[in-house]
């Protein structure tokens, strides 16, 4: 999440999109946390031909930038895209730097907003590109485990239909980050919330998340139990023809009655 004093201006966002468009490979090195999302979100908002994006920085600001559902789903689908590869060193330049072929981009931070400096004298773009193209060949690979982002949509659309897929997207455009400052409404109280806003059932909802990769069913019950202890959502026993019987996800009456309320809800 960009932080209050550090903005994305439209002239880097300018010279990412270029950088973007003429290069066929392009190296991120050492991103900070608002330089790599910037970069992500203009990559997925992009409608060209992306180059191919090597990230290479240190495990702490690629585990603390994936931290947030929306941004880590966004970075898997271009993983899964085979877009972008993502790699760790412990040894990295204290500057987020961008190269292609022919360019050398600093990113820095004037006047509270991002900007870059750019180069292109062959010399210092060959020599920067070769030292550093050598950290990434014996980079360590860094895994997600967060799914990517159009597999959560596609599935939710074909496991519980067009009102759940709409519920959960209008929640996430919503807001920026989940989960958000509080740390409390993630993907997973989400999930569950616009479930019992459609009355659905807790097995299915956590069946759904286990398997796409969004949290276990484990998780999925401890939420449960927290979003019931805080008066948001309640159960109701659904009878079944063999087994014990299943829980019906309901918003709680007079309080969280339909989406609206629960959008205002996540966001407030």
């Amino acid at each position: 999440m960009l932080s209050e004093t550090t903005v994305v201006d439209q002239q880097f966002e300018e010279t990412v999109r270029s950088l973007f468009e003429d290069a066929d490979s392009v190296l991120i090195v050492n991103p900070a946390p608002p330089v790599f999302r910037a970069l992500i979100l203009t990559a997925v908002e992009s409608d060209i031909d992306l180059p191919d994006l090597k990230v290479l920085a240190s495990s702490e600001v690629l585990k603390s930038a994936v931290e947030d559902f929306i941004l880590a789903s966004r970075v898997a689908d271009l993983v899964e895209q085979e877009v972008l590869t993502l790699r760790t060193t412990s040894d990295i330049a204290r500057n987020s730097l961008l190269v292609s072929e022919d360019l050398v981009v600093t990113v820095i931070t004037l006047d509270g907003k991002l900007t870059g400096l750019q180069s292109s004298d062959e010399e210092l773009v060959e020599n920067v590109r070769t030292t550093f193209m050598d950290e990434w060949e014996t980079g360590d690979t860094f895994s997600l485990r967060t799914p990517p982002f159009s597999r959560v949509k596609e599935t939710l659309d074909e496991d519980f239909g067009e009102d759940v897929k709409d519920d959960f997207m209008m929640i996430v455009e919503s807001v920026d980050t989940i989960p958000g400052e509080d740390d409390e409404l993630d993907e997973v109280a989400i999930a569950l919330l616009v479930g019992a806003n459609n009355e659905e059932l807790l097995y299915d909802i956590s069946k759904w998340g286990e398997d796409t990769g969004v949290a276990s069913k484990a998780t999925f019950s401890r939420t449960k139990t927290r979003l019931e202890d805080r008066g948001l959502i309640e159960t109701e026993k659904v009878p079944i023809d063999v087994g014990r019987p299943r829980l019906r996800l309901v918003l709680v009456p007079n309080d969280l009655q339909n989406i609206d309320n629960l959008a205002e809800q996540v966001t407030a």
